[in-house]
């Protein structure tokens, strides 16, 4: 291969991602978007009982003129998950909805205080091996200026643009000897995110960025996040 041939090669990934970037322009009309492929589907609730309920945020947020979304790092010395990549969010209090929880634990965690008008709507259940079963709330976050981590709660934040969830290399589906359901694992930058997180990221991309209604509460955990 020529130095330039190699050059040229090197830098097409980077250009595609560049390419999907301008697709998701942090604007109205990525807003009207997600809002109405959110309200057009139907998302399933959990039936069983027996598990506690949570809720965490999809916050769709600006990242230089393009949009992204928030993982954050959790604490290193909580007690559960510590160090894992998560989404904002925590358990549903007596008395509360789904989505009051997830943006009072949005602003408990990372001081991003967003309105109930700018909720674009919600993903299916995902129950968990802990125990739990998660409702994922998108929220639109047009001003972060405010935003720090919670140290008790979380280490640091991270932006990943929309297009890492269209990556032709993610997500990734492994098998395991303990479950006969898939493990999904998503690519975001250098890090592998895993389920509950991953899975929630799937649908949203599924059903938010390319208006499919795609299931995601089969997808396994790895061992590791069963506890």
């Amino acid at each position: 291969m020529t130095l330039i041939a190699h050059i040229l090669n090197s830098i097409q990934p980077r250009e595609r991602v560049l390419e999907r970037d301008m697709t998701h322009i942090f604007e109205e009309a990525l807003r009207e978007k997600i809002a109405a492929r959110l309200s057009a589907f139907e998302r399933k609730a959990h039936e069983g009982g027996g598990l506690k309920r949570a809720a965490v945020v999809i916050a769709i947020a600006p990242h230089d003129k393009g949009a992204s979304f928030l993982l954050t790092r959790r604490a290193p010395r909580l007690n559960a998950h510590a160090g894992q990549w998560a989404l904002p969010g925590g358990r549903i209090d007596a008395g509360e909805t789904a989505i009051e929880a997830a943006l009072r634990e949005l602003d408990e965690e990372i001081s991003l205080s967003v309105g109930k008008d700018s909720v674009l709507g919600a993903l299916d259940d995902y129950p968990t091996r802990s125990g739990y079963v998660i409702t994922p709330i998108v929220v639109w976050a047009k001003d972060t200026e405010a935003m720090k981590p919670n140290p008790g709660e979380v280490e640091s934040i991270h932006h990943f643009r929309l297009a890492e969830l269209e990556r032709p290399d993610s997500p990734v589906f492994l098998t395991i000897p303990e479950s006969e359901r898939p493990v999904i694992r998503l690519l975001l930058g250098e890090s592998h995110v895993h389920a509950p997180t991953a899975a929630m990221l799937y649908q949203f991309r599924e059903v938010a960025l390319g208006g499919r209604a795609t299931r995601v509460a089969h997808f396994e955990q790895p061992v590791w996040a069963w506890k």
